[in-house]
């Protein structure tokens, strides 16, 4: 059994206990899928409030709605549909808010927190030497993701960050296989267009 299939069959028996009663098999769900939901969130919201607001709400809900779910897909992939569509919702009341200010990718945050929407994106280092140059590479990418329409930034941080397969992300934005390719193919150009030519050798 691959270690997919098992993650799909330890769902399931934890989400029968639930059903059968047991209350503390949904605190299991949360413990498995509270850091995936959340990186997923904050990637698309770029917000460490906002993320964790919109990754309490996905499980509440999922909270509520369990009782009545089938199975039909596995139970991940239901909970990043509730989460995506959860934090969809929370961009676009963001964006109608702020569409007429600029925002600086060194800003941070909140006033509450000094983290800047920079430091929000990961980077892997490979040597010291390469830091700088890895930083700036990291926040033109970020920079590009921005300038993207709502759908390919979705589908790119689904795939790419999430490293979800092409049929978990059909079922969680709710169209076929072959649109998920073809919307990741013109995505990835659409970035590359973007980027330019400025970090390549």
């Amino acid at each position: 059994m691959t270690a997919k299939a098992q993650e799909v069959a330890l769902d399931r028996l934890l989400v029968d206990r639930f059903k059968g009663g047991d209350a503390t098999a949904f605190d299991q769900l949360v413990t498995r899928y509270w850091d995936r939901i959340y990186a997923m969130t904050n990637q698309l919201l770029r917000n460490q409030q906002d993320a964790e607001e919109v990754t309490q709400d996905a499980f509440i809900r999922a909270h509520r709605g369990l009782v009545n779910f089938r199975g039909d897909s596995a139970f991940s992939t239901w909970l990043y549909q509730i989460a995506t569509n959860l934090a969809r919702n929370r961009y676009w009341y963001w964006w109608r808010r702020k569409r007429d200010k600029s925002i600086s990718f060194e800003a941070p945050v909140s006033g509450e927190n000094d983290t800047t929407l920079a430091e929000l994106i990961p980077a892997e280092q490979e040597t010291p030497e390469d830091a700088t140059v890895t930083q700036e590479f990291v926040n033109r990418v970020a920079e590009c993701m921005e300038e993207l329409n709502e759908k390919h930034r979705e589908i790119l941080i689904l795939r790419n960050v999430q490293n979800l397969a092409y049929e978990e992300i059909a079922e969680i934005l709710g169209i076929s296989v072959g649109t998920v390719k073809s919307r990741i193919a013109r995505a990835r150009e659409s970035l590359r267009e973007r980027l330019g030519h400025e970090f390549q050798p």
